[in-house]
C-alpha cells in the first residue's frame, strides 16, 4: 500500500503532463451567468476538455475579481471539483470590456445561439474551428441567452442539433457538448502541426 502511494503522481506532475494537450488560444466566455453553480460547472468542463482559459462576465460580487481569490472560494472549488485551482479564470464587469480585450489580442468570437436571422449560422459539428488562430467561444445566460452586443460582434452563431421533444439543454451540458467538439478539432490540428514541425526538424538534422 505504501509503495502504491509513492508511485502515484502528484497533481502538479499530472498537470504538467497534460499541458501539451491543452488547446492553445482557446477561451470559453461565460456571459452574465445567473447562478454561480454554472460558473463552476463550465470551469470544470474547461479544465477537463483542455480549454486554455475561461473569462467570466459578471458584475455580481459573489465572484471575486482576482483569480487567486477565486481559487480559495470554497463553493467554486466544490462545484468545479477543484478545477478552479488548475484553470486560468479572468473576470470582466461587462461584455464591452471583454470584447475589447479579446479583439485587441486578435481573438475571433463565436457565440452559442439558436438560428439567428441576419447572422452566419452553423450546426456545431459542421463548422471548422481550426481556421481561427485565436478563438473565444461565448455562452449566454441561462434564461436570456447571448447578448445582442456579443451577437453583433461574433463571427458565427453555433447551435447544437436537437432531435427530441425538449429542444433545450442547461448551460453546463451545452457548454460541455460545444467545447468537446471544438477542442477535439483543435487538438487534432495541433497534433498534426507538431508532428509536421518535428518531421521537418528531423529532416534538417539529417541533411
Amino acid at each position: 500500500m505504501e509503495e502504491q502511494k509513492k508511485s502515484k503522481p502528484s497533481l502538479r506532475a499530472r498537470a504538467n503532463k497534460v499541458k501539451n494537450s491543452r488547446c492553445k488560444n482557446l477561451i470559453a466566455v461565460i456571459e452574465n451567468p445567473e447562478d454561480i453553480r454554472n460558473i463552476g460547472t463550465i470551469i470544470r468542463n474547461v479544465n477537463a476538455l483542455g480549454v486554455e482559459k475561461a473569462y467570466v462576465i459578471t458584475s455580481k460580487r459573489d465572484l471575486p475579481d482576482d483569480w487567486q481569490e477565486m481559487r480559495n472560494k470554497s463553493k467554486l472549488n466544490a462545484i468545479s471539483a477543484s478545477a478552479i485551482k488548475w484553470s486560468f479564470v479572468k473576470k470582466f464587469n461587462d461584455s464591452e470590456s471583454c470584447l475589447a480585450h479579446l479583439e485587441k489580442n486578435g481573438f475571433v468570437s463565436v457565440v452559442t445561439s439558436p438560428h439567428t436571422k441576419g447572422r452566419k449560422n452553423v450546426v456545431l459539428h459542421e463548422a471548422d474551428y481550426t481556421q481561427y488562430t485565436k478563438l473565444a467561444v461565448w455562452f449566454g445566460t441561462e434564461g436570456g441567452g447571448i447578448s445582442q452586443l456579443a451577437l453583433e460582434r461574433s463571427e458565427l452563431c453555433v447551435n447544437i442539433p436537437m432531435v427530441g421533444i425538449i429542444e433545450s439543454l442547461n448551460l453546463g451540458t451545452s457548454s460541455g457538448i460545444v467545447l468537446y467538439e471544438i477542442t477535439k478539432q483543435r487538438r487534432i490540428f495541433q497534433d498534426k502541426l507538431r508532428a509536421k514541425i518535428a518531421a521537418k526538424k528531423a529532416t534538417n538534422r539529417a541533411v
